[in-house]
């Protein structure tokens, strides 16, 4: 099954599916600035375009381009911005 998810008034979307490794989705962001929270531990994979990302326990934002990925832990909040749409797909794990 695939379920639709839409996100801080539609700026961020994505597309929810299951496989044998997990659930993942896939979707885009608008450029903006936003707070996640997670219940699971999250790989976030950047596809295109850029994040900047502030993470759990960091005190400094990073920068992800196309092709890198971060992670985040269960139960914890994370930050995005960013000033192009981008795409990307997080496992959830």
């Amino acid at each position: 099954m695939i379920t639709e998810n839409q996100y801080f008034d539609g700026n961020v979307k994505s597309l929810g599916y299951e496989s044998p490794e997990g659930k993942s989705t896939v979707g885009v962001i608008n450029p903006g600035a936003y707070t996640f929270g997670t219940a699971q531990k999250e790989i976030m994979h950047v596809i295109e375009g850029e994040l900047t990302a502030l993470l759990p326990g960091s005190l400094d934002w990073q920068h992800f381009k196309a092709g890198s990925n971060f992670e985040v832990p269960a139960n914890s909040s994370f930050k995005v911005k960013t000033t192009v749409q981008t795409a990307y797909l997080c496992q959830y794990r």
